[in-house]
């Protein structure tokens, strides 16, 4: 990856329905260019998926879990994954394991998601903080 594909990136992170054209305009370079990079980024697993960022109103809220000494983190991570609500699961370093962000419909659901990984049987503690504000970085 080159300083092409970090601009390349650093604009569709802002706004991924960015057209190529736009994008090629901004950057100085061809249409084609951009669309074979955002190919080339894509097939190497760089960019995973486009998403939506909302402000719906939505309670959003990082559930942080830790988990046993002797659990494999990737495969309770994953299995959250597919959990309703959750946009992202972070494995991360430091005092606590996993890190899901949700994005629920009000602070009960919140409550539910933090009771389903408390019962998950791997897991030994959580913390929840709920994100007050969001800026585009």
């Amino acid at each position: 990856m080159d300083d092409l594909d970090r601009k390349i990136l650093d604009i569709l992170r802002r706004d991924a329905r960015t057209p190529y054209t736009e994008i090629a305009s901004t950057l100085d370079v061809s249409e084609g260019t951009v669309r074979n990079r955002v190919d080339r980024l894509r097939d190497d697993g760089v960019i995973e998926r486009f998403t939506v960022a909302t402000r719906t109103g939505n309670v959003k809220a990082m559930i942080e879990v830790s988990v046993a000494m002797d659990v494999d983190t990737h495969s309770v991570g994953d299995r959250m994954t597919d959990w309703d609500e959750v946009d992202f699961v972070w494995q991360v370093s430091g005092e606590l394991d996993i890190v899901l962000v949700v994005d629920a419909a009000d602070t009960t659901r919140v409550n539910e998601l933090i009771t389903k990984a408390r019962e998950q049987e791997e897991v030994v503690e959580t913390k929840t903080r709920l994100i007050l504000d969001e800026k585009l970085g």
